[in-house]
């Protein structure tokens, strides 16, 4: 008897020891998933098939470019492989180049051709540019990034031009003429060629030269980890891409915390020491970035009115990418291909926008439509939601006249300060949450914050947000979709290893492709800021954003004809 008492003892202690066996594995096994929670992450591709990554790789911490793990079909990865061969840059010969033989500013010169002919409005002005290098030598290919405008300082006149690289040294600008008087001719140089392989290098080999961090917190428990697109080596990292669009984040696991206690997202900084001393040269603000080139012989032409016989309209123009867009008179942007409407009054923008929901979503470029909007308009008032300074959301109301205007800012990469981790929002998955109709009104800008990463991240990111605009588009036909373009801005070595307009130029040209063809309107604001005789800014002055604003609502509120 005792025997079998003895024998049910061990049995049961035996039970036991197993029970605390499994739960210990249990427990390192949910450790290990908290470690590498990639493994386990799902995304959708375009006919919103679930893949799990693990089918890729069983190594989460060897994943830490999303871009590269993309599954795309058939049509998407044509679409990718077009827009990077439309982007494609022209290369110097092969073999270091030096810096005595890069294009110099000073030394090179642009002739307008035949500048005593008779011009009228709506001709067109050729200018050929000739490029040498520090020691006067011609150079002998292209590849360096210019641009252009024509201007009337005196009607506070401009329109930018079209480059064309003739890839031996010589340049073509061609400009329409658009208004009558004394034109000026004005070229600068962006970049020589030599600083764009130079940009191209760290766009490829360095997506981590700006960094981001996340912190992390439980009771009085807090750390502070780095976190981006790519997270190169073999720490574990919390993996936060999203599960709808599949977009790829990732922050460093913290020691102690858990993945699941991350509180907020901020900008961490730029790295240093990008450059080798040679390529450093290729970046100085008063020798080689945005330095005027000169002429040879006279800079400006007489440009006579259309004949009264002319009945021509010729700065109206069917083609939305018409070049130029528009052009400035007397500081009012005219677009060329659609009529504007100048609101000049607080109460023109209440009537355009009564009865409405304003929707802006993306960066501080965008946000700068918001804060106009709430100071123009004398009866929107902002609803204070506690939100970060600059950061948002924010919103703002017009309750008489029933007008809601919200800001929201775009997913990671975002390079704000602290943005609470509940306010990380893809601009698809708000789209998705919109009913849209006839009242509703959105306007979308996302460009400055991937000027950092390879083309590939930021195709991902428009693929999403237009197969949103698609979706709600047929669902709602009468939804107002606006697109704001990048702009172009002041530039001096550092801000141009990271946001340089050459890289706002790249994927400006992947936007205005990506949506092509689809029912939303373009706010031109590269034209825009690239033609004013303002300097140039990442956050235009207000005069140029109140232009933006006229262009944005003349879409909302079309002038009826």
């Amino acid at each position: 008897m005792w025997r079998d008492s003895f024998r049910l003892q061990i049995f049961c202690l035996l039970l036991a020891v197993l029970a605390i066996v499994v739960l210990v594995h249990n427990f390192l096994q949910l450790e290990h998933l908290d470690d590498i929670t990639v493994s386990g992450s799902n995304w959708i591709t375009e006919n919103n098939d679930r893949h799990t990554l693990s089918q890729k790789t069983k190594t989460a911490r060897k994943l830490y470019c999303g871009y590269e793990q993309q599954t795309l079909s058939k049509r998407e990865q044509a679409e990718e492989e077009s827009l990077l061969a439309a982007i494609r840059w022209p290369k110097p010969p092969e073999g270091k180049i030096a810096f005595v033989q890069s294009t110099d500013p000073a030394r090179s010169d642009f002739v307008i051709v035949k500048p005593s002919a008779l011009f009228k409005v709506g001709d067109q002005l050729e200018v050929l540019i000739r490029m040498r290098d520090f020691q006067g030598k011609p150079k002998q290919y292209g590849g360096d990034y210019l641009q252009a405008r024509i201007h009337s300082p005196l009607l506070k006149a401009g329109a930018a031009g079209r480059v064309v690289d003739c890839h031996n040294g010589f340049y073509k600008v061609f400009f329409t003429l658009l208004w009558p008087g004394e034109v000026k001719v004005s070229v600068s140089l962006v970049h020589p060629s030599e600083a764009i392989q130079v940009l191209l290098r760290l766009r490829e080999e360095r997506p981590d030269r700006v960094y981001f961090k996340s912190s992390f917190k439980s009771g009085r428990f807090s750390e502070t980890t780095e976190c981006n697109v790519c997270l190169p080596g073999d720490l574990p990292v919390c993996n936060f891409t999203d599960l709808y669009t599949g977009e790829p984040w990732f922050c460093y696991k913290p020691r102690k915390l858990s993945c699941a206690s991350r509180i907020s997202h901020a900008k961490g900084g730029y790295q240093k020491g990008l450059l080798t001393q040679e390529e450093s040269l290729f970046f100085q603000s008063d020798v080689n970035i945005k330095r005027p080139i000169f002429p040879s012989g006279p800079d400006s032409v007489i440009v006579k009115p259309k004949a009264l016989t002319d009945s021509s309209d010729i700065d109206k123009a069917e083609d939305p990418n018409v070049s130029p867009s528009g052009y400035y008179y007397q500081d009012q942007w005219r677009p060329r291909a659609h009529r504007i409407h100048h609101f000049n009054e607080s109460d023109d923008i209440t009537k355009c926008l009564q009865g409405k929901a304003v929707h802006l979503f993306g960066d501080s470029t965008i946000r700068q439509w918001f804060e106009y909007l709430t100071e123009f308009v004398s009866d929107l008032v902002e609803f204070n939601l506690g939100s970060p300074k600059n950061v948002g959301p924010f919103m703002s109301v017009d309750l008489k006249h029933n007008i809601l205007l919200k800001f929201r800012c775009h997913g990671p990469p975002i390079r704000f300060t602290t943005v609470f981790s509940s306010e990380l929002h893809y601009i698809a998955n708000e789209l998705n949450g919109i009913v849209g109709g006839r009242n509703t009104v959105i306007a979308i800008t996302i460009w400055s914050h991937f000027s950092t990463f390879p083309v590939e991240v930021y195709i991902r990111r428009l693929r999403n947000i237009r197969r949103s605009i698609i979706q709600l588009l047929d669902r709602s036909p009468k939804t107002v979709i606006v697109i704001r373009t990048a702009n172009v801005q002041e530039l001096g070595p550092e801000v141009s290893l990271f946001n340089s307009d050459w890289y706002s130029f790249q994927l400006d040209s992947i936007m205005r492709k990506m949506f092509s063809g689809i029912a939303v309107h373009f706010v031109d604001a590269w034209e825009m800021s690239l033609a004013h005789y303002l300097p140039h800014n990442l956050h235009p002055k207000e005069v140029i954003v109140k232009n933006q604003i006229d262009a944005f609502l003349s879409y909302v509120c079309p002038l009826q004809t």
